[in-house]
């Protein structure tokens, strides 16, 4: 996107390997990935996700009852696309070749120093580069954010998610089904014929256990988890456990740097919400590189007041629904298990709630 702006563009990215993992991405996300070339066609690697079916599986004393979103409901074809990490980080390679003044150094940023003008940075490689604007998008340890002096606050949590792909012997067909349990959700999306993606969020020696067990007694506890509703189940990849934690910063742009992705935001993996909010900060990011004068001098403080003032609603809203849905799914607190189940039923049954849960999920301005 800068480099499309017109600026030189140094691309940092140090050499991993291939992310097996999916992203599900809602229609605003898939719409800036078509409009800026990185994306011609979803439908050509990925599965449309028609349908959100949540379903309350604790034993408590009051529960939620089955709610469903149905993108038809909504008059749209689908939600959004279950997409292969591997096939998109393919086609961005392909837009960013055709791309002259953009290019890769595979090597991760030492210091990063804040001049009047310009910052210098100074990378692992030995090399020194100055530039007017600098973008982190390195994660959630964001080399890029403490450099440059962003306060950021993270929280950790004793839950953490599990991920692997499944084999299903009835397909979830469109559907990603959210089983919601006590510690967290047991969610499956589709990914194409049989298969779906499963993402599991639980207590950490709840799932490390899970994951020692062993192939077939995993496959078992999986299918027990979602109720035996789409049969026999089969593990077709390893499972891998991630720790959970939300991070947030005050401001995503000061003095010729701007945070984008996890550099800016982390959040437990509840409602597709991660990839998708980092790809608005890149939408922002565009539109911030578009309004700017590119040939003054210092134009980048500008605008990363700009980029800031343009992020600051979206990122502080998602965070706040993100958490909360998180922490009243874990709440042992009997009235706040009350609010949610009132809160679904709101859901399911008065429109303009469902609506504006629309908006909140697919990230409508």
């Amino acid at each position: 996107a800068v480099a499309k702006a017109g600026l030189d563009t140094v691309h940092l990215v140090p050499k991993g390997p291939p992310d097996r993992r999916t992203s599900a991405l809602m229609l605003p996300a898939v719409d800036y990935l078509k409009a800026a070339g990185l994306l011609p066609d979803p439908a050509a690697i990925g599965q449309p996700l028609t349908r959100i079916r949540i379903i309350d599986g604790t034993r408590r004393l009051v529960r939620a009852p089955e709610t469903l979103f149905d993108s038809a409901e909504f008059d749209l074809p689908a939600f959004g696309w279950n997409l292969p990490n591997v096939r998109l980080a393919e086609s961005f390679e392909a837009a960013r070749s055709a791309l002259p003044n953009l290019s890769s150094r595979e090597t991760t940023l030492d210091d990063l120093e804040i001049g009047a003008d310009h910052a210098t940075l100074r990378l692992a490689d030995g090399a020194t580069l100055t530039a007017d604007l600098v973008v982190g998008a390195d994660g959630k340890k964001s080399r890029v954010r403490e450099s440059a002096g962003f306060r950021a606050r993270e929280n950790g949590f004793t839950e953490a998610a599990l991920v692997c792909d499944l084999g299903l012997e009835r397909p979830v067909g469109g559907a990603s089904v959210e089983f919601h349990y006590e510690h967290g959700p047991f969610t499956l999306v589709p990914a194409g014929g049989n298969r779906a993606n499963l993402v599991w969020i639980d207590r950490r020696d709840t799932l490390k256990t899970a994951q020692q067990s062993g192939k077939d007694a995993l496959a078992r506890l999986f299918a027990d988890k979602s109720q035996h509703l789409f049969g026999k189940i089969e593990l077709l990849t390893p499972a891998h456990m991630f720790l959970l934690s939300t991070l947030t910063v005050d401001i995503a742009g000061k003095d010729g740097v701007v945070l984008v992705g996890e550099a800016a935001h982390a959040f437990p993996p509840i409602g597709a919400q991660g990839l998708n909010l980092g790809l608005r900060d890149v939408a922002d990011l565009a539109a911030s590189l578009a309004a700017a004068d590119l040939t003054r001098p210092g134009f980048a403080r500008g605008l990363s007041e700009d980029y800031a003032r343009r992020r600051a609603g979206d990122l502080s809203r998602t965070g706040t629904v993100v958490d909360a849905l998180f922490r009243s799914l874990l709440a042992e607190f009997l009235p706040a298990q009350v609010l949610r189940a009132g809160g679904l039923w709101a859901l399911k049954l008065v429109p303009p709630l469902r609506k504006a849960a629309f908006d909140v999920g697919m990230g409508v301005r």
